[in-house]
């Protein structure tokens, strides 16, 4: 499974847990300020996961797969997972990537 399937199949995960996933575009950075890095938050209560398009897309998956295996785990249990996908989940809830 390719980077980008990885973080495609992540992505959905996250919609079908209902984490909202947005996406900053390249350039979104204000003049003098350093350029956004993909991360987690909260914003009025619901969990967003931020990707910068700026960002490689294995730092977006580690991201990604951190804030499902943290915050989604439960809606991950009873679900068919590819196996890279699940054993990607595993790895970094074992403080791995």
């Amino acid at each position: 499974m390719t980077s980008e399937e990885m973080l495609d199949a992540l992505v959905e995960l996250a919609r079908i847990a209902e984490i909202d996933v947005r996406v900053l575009p390249r350039g979104s950075a204000r003049d003098g300020e350093p350029p956004a890095q993909s991360a987690v938050c909260r914003v009025r209560g619901q969990l967003w996961v931020v990707l910068a398009a700026v960002d490689p897309v294995e730092d977006q998956v580690e991201v990604m797969a951190g804030a499902l295996q943290q915050h989604a785990a439960s809606v991950l249990e009873g679900r068919y997972l590819p196996p890279a996908v699940r054993d990607r989940l595993e790895a970094v809830g074992k403080g791995r990537s």
